[in-house]
């Protein structure tokens, strides 16, 4: 059974959307504050994360950020604001989603297993919960990326990828030398019923450049033609 904790301070909200998740399978937990909401995903093993922006004492894009620095699990904020420049900044913060209330409970529950469920293709996990490690590595220079064990290093270093920004390197990656423009990469990675627009693509690359680059703003791995889109060079 998937564990799903929600970090929500309107507590007939929380409540609401814990009946739906129950329904339909999901163990699910509650915080109603972002101290509270952090503490108990840090320490404690969950499988997603429905993280409202506007909490008290933290609020969504704190916690975002701490816990993409420690755990890696989907991570959907939940917010009334509508405002692009949030949903930049939360996809910034490593969010994997962005979803508007008021929604649907089933348009929540769609999100929440299509996350699960992409989460579960990218890790590759066996029913015991093992990884593979059968398909060949990606080298381009000092870069090496492991798609079976979801895997990124530079040199003999790891580097920590949020889901998003190890779908979207390994798309490149694995079509190198081709431009794709950013409707492109944007409907590849985040699908059609995502909430956003293509300036997330942006946002990841550059946050993907910060990880892998010796100099972000002289890429080696990711170039970007200007009015066209971006291609990974190999």
């Amino acid at each position: 059974m998937k564990r799903i904790l929600i970090v929500e301070d309107d507590k007939s909200i929380a409540q609401l959307e814990k009946d739906y998740l129950e329904v339909n399978g999901f163990e699910v937990d509650m915080a109603y504050d972002g101290e509270t909401g952090l503490s108990k995903a840090m320490n404690a093993d969950y499988d997603l994360l429905l993280l409202d922006l506007m909490l008290p004492g933290k609020d969504g894009f704190e916690i975002c950020k701490q816990l993409r620095s420690e755990k890696d699990m989907p991570i959907l904020m939940v917010t009334a604001r509508k405002e692009d420049i949030d949903k930049i900044k939360g996809f910034g913060a490593g969010a994997d989603d962005y979803i508007v209330k008021p929604f649907s409970p089933g348009e929540l529950v769609a999100r929440v297993k299509a996350h699960l469920e992409r989460y579960e293709r990218l890790t590759k996990k066996s029913a015991s919960g093992k990884e593979t490690n059968t398909e060949k590595e990606i080298v381009a220079g000092n870069l090496r990326i492991q798609p079976e064990a979801w895997r990124v290093f530079v040199g003999e270093k790891e580097v920590k990828l949020t889901n998003k920004e190890f779908e979207l390197l390994l798309f490149l990656a694995s079509n190198p030398n081709i431009v794709f423009d950013k409707e492109k990469l944007f409907d590849r990675i985040w699908g059609m019923d995502s909430f956003g627009d293509t300036a997330t693509v942006t946002v990841h690359i550059n946050r993907i450049r910060e990880k892998i680059e010796d100099d972000s703003t002289n890429s080696k791995y990711i170039e970007t033609i200007w009015g066209a889109g971006y291609r990974f060079k190999l």
